[in-house]
């Protein structure tokens, strides 16, 4: 099934078991994320109700009844200075990459974000040695803002991270953000 035949809509409850199951994938076979336990049902379900009362979106794809993918924001850092600055992140179950899914995705979620004060977004990517994440970003109109090196340590090696940034201000996507 191809990327135009999923709906891309907000997460709701009985969406976080498959949530769950796609991150645990990453967290024990790779270092896209840093977790090394995967989060339960019940922790995914706290991070959505944070995010909701955030108005953060938290976004999952769906195809035939399945969910193949999800992303969100979260806030960048917790001091109030960065209220318009988050930290996306987008997850594909294994066979759904390469399809235009994670575009689609992440389109979208930029879209959601320009509705609200979101004025930044960053992306935090672990440079593993696979470069589609980072490809997936550029193609929606990220930077590269730096790089953190050996900041990471998992599956026995240092990782570094590659940070990318997308400016929605300054593409005009966001007209509501304010000082």
């Amino acid at each position: 099934m191809v990327a135009t035949q999923t709906l891309v809509r907000p997460a709701d409850v009985d969406d976080l078991g498959a949530v769950a199951e796609i991150f645990a994938y990453y967290v024990t076979t790779s270092v896209a994320t840093f977790e090394e336990t995967p989060p339960s049902v019940a922790q995914w379900r706290r991070r959505m109700d944070e995010l909701a009362d955030s108005r953060l979106p938290f976004l999952i794809a769906e195809a035939g009844g399945e969910v193949p993918g999800f992303a969100f924001v979260s806030p960048w850092r917790p001091k109030p200075a960065y209220r318009h600055t988050v930290e996306d992140t987008v997850y594909l179950a294994p066979g759904w990459t390469g399809k235009g899914l994670g575009r689609r995705l992440l389109r979208t979620l930029l879209a959601e974000c320009a509705k609200g004060e979101v004025r930044q977004v960053i992306a935090v990517i672990a440079d593993g040695g696979d470069p589609a994440s980072a490809a997936l970003h550029r193609s929606c109109g990220f930077t590269e803002a730096g790089r953190l090196t050996a900041v990471g340590s998992k599956h026995g090696r240092w990782i570094d991270t590659v940070l990318l940034q997308h400016n929605l201000a300054a593409d005009g996507s966001n007209r509501n953000g304010r000082q």
